[in-house]
C-alpha cells in the first residue's frame, strides 16, 4: 500500500483524524520565528499547523502523500480566507529547490531507511539561521495505546536525530506527555521533541 492509499484511508472518514488544534508542543515555538517567516509543515495531513501558522501571518506551504488530507486542508482554509500552498507527494519524492525560514512536523511516519536523506532535505532546505521544530513518537511509543504506529521501524530515537544536522544548533529531547489531538492521539504517551537551528 503507497503512502497516499494508507493516508487517504485514515483521512477519508468524517472530521479530523488529530483535531483542528494544532500541536501543543509546535504551537509553543512560534516565539522563534520572525515575521513574515516563510513555513512548510511537513506529513501535514488535514492540516491542523498550516492553519494555525497562516492565522499567524506567516506564508505556508503544506506537504502531504494524502490527496484527501489536503482537500481537507484547503476547504478549512478557504473557510477562514486563508492562503496556504499544497503540495502532494510522498515525502521521498520532496524536491528541495525551495528553502525555508521554519521547517515543521508532527509525527512523521518515515522508515529508518529513509531517515537520513529526509534530514538532509530538511537541513538542505532551511535558510541560515532557520529553525526545524518537530515533535515525534519514540521507540517506547509501542508501550502505549494513545496513537502512533505499532511498526519499531517508523519509531524514532534521540540518536536519529543527534547522528544528522551535524553543524545545527541542537534541542532534542525525549518526554512522556499527554496528547489530545482529536480521535488520533488521546493519552499517555512517549514523544521526542526537536528544535533544530541551521
Amino acid at each position: 500500500m503507497s503512502q497516499q492509499e494508507f493516508w487517504n484511508s485514515k483521512f477519508s472518514r468524517d472530521g479530523f483524524l488529530y483535531g483542528t488544534k494544532p500541536n501543543a508542543f509546535i504551537s509553543s515555538k512560534i516565539k522563534l520565528l520572525r515575521d513574515k517567516s516563510q513555513v512548510l509543515c511537513l506529513g501535514e495531513g488535514e492540516g491542523r499547523n498550516a492553519i494555525f501558522f497562516a492565522k499567524k501571518g506567516y506564508e505556508v506551504t503544506a506537504l502531504d502523500a494524502s490527496d484527501i488530507g489536503l482537500s481537507k486542508l484547503q476547504q478549512r482554509a478557504t473557510e477562514e480566507n486563508l492562503n496556504i500552498h499544497t503540495l502532494c507527494l510522498d515525502l521521498n519524492e520532496w524536491d528541495t529547490s525551495h528553502k525555508y525560514d521554519v521547517i515543521v512536523a508532527s509525527y512523521l511516519h518515515m522508515h529508518k531507511e529513509d531517515r537520513i536523506s529526509l534530514f538532509e532535505k530538511i537541513e538542505e532546505s532551511l535558510n541560515d539561521d532557520g529553525y526545524f521544530i518537530g515533535e515525534f513518537f519514540s521507540t517506547k511509543q509501542i508501550n502505549y495505546s494513545s496513537g502512533g504506529p505499532r511498526d519499531e521501524d517508523l519509531l524514532y530515537t534521540v540518536d536519529d536525530f543527534k547522528k544528522s544536522f551535524a553543524l545545527c544548533d541542537k534541542e532534542i529531547y525525549e518526554q512522556v506527555t499527554i496528547l489530545d489531538e482529536g480521535k488520533g492521539h488521546q493519552g499517555e504517551a512517549c514523544v521526542i521533541r526537536v528544535v533544530i537551528q541551521k
